[in-house]
């Protein structure tokens, strides 16, 4: 039997629930199959070759459009990107605190800044609506972090209440939610971000809390 509690989790989607270089990596594998579909390169080649400009911080699409002499342009290929059905999938034991999370009645939500299409795609592939009830799409919702409307969106949603915020991008994450009280966690980057964490700001943009992985926030949360 489900039991509903008081406390609100609201968790940011890349890099927190997921890796997004797995995103990153599923969408080059998709464009490397268009690329190779009328020549006699190999998949694997060119997938490779794009994993090493980006490594290496150049204009992947760029690149590859000159090297393989593409029909596409470079419009199309960030389109294939953005709106590929993705292959990701959750890690076991962020699947697992979800699952936890749910059977214990906290109240969860997703803030995630980008493309409706792009995010909703790697949710669907993720199957988090079947764990989250309220998921705010910056695109959708007509604002993006740190807008401090995003975060009182739940307020409004979910009503008093124990809130809790967990992300990972130290620009933008935590700033809004620390000035409405809640309890902000950031989850520690162990090399696979896209983006670098920064810890060297003031203190209004650092979480309360940090952790090594989503597991550590059943305690925190005291669930």
């Amino acid at each position: 039997m489900t039991i509903k509690t008081n406390k609100v989790i609201v968790f940011d989607l890349d890099d927190t629930l997921y890796n997004e270089i797995d995103f990153l990596k599923s969408a080059f594998n998709e464009i490397a199959s268009q690329i190779v579909s009328n020549s006699d390169v190999e998949k694997t080649v060119v997938y490779h070759d794009m994993l090493q400009l980006y490594h290496a911080k150049l204009n992947v699409f760029e690149v590859i459009l000159e090297k393989y002499h593409c029909s596409f342009q470079l419009h199309e290929l960030l389109d294939i990107y953005r709106s590929h059905q993705p292959n990701i999938v959750l890690k076991q034991e962020n699947l697992d605190v979800l699952k936890y999370l749910k059977l214990k009645g906290v109240n969860m939500g997703i803030i995630t800044d980008g493309r409706s299409i792009q995010q909703r795609n790697k949710i669907k592939a993720l199957n988090l609506d079947a764990f989250i009830s309220e998921i705010m799409v910056s695109e959708e919702f007509g604002s993006e972090k740190p807008n401090i409307k995003n975060y009182e969106y739940f307020e409004k949603t979910f009503g008093e209440g124990e809130y809790y915020y967990i992300g990972d991008n130290l620009k933008k994450d935590f700033i809004s939610p620390n000035m409405l009280g809640w309890t902000t966690i950031c989850l520690l980057n162990k090399g696979l971000n896209i983006h670098e964490q920064n810890f060297d700001l003031p203190g209004e943009y650092l979480p309360k809390y940090k952790i090594k992985d989503l597991t550590q926030i059943l305690k925190l949360v005291d669930v």
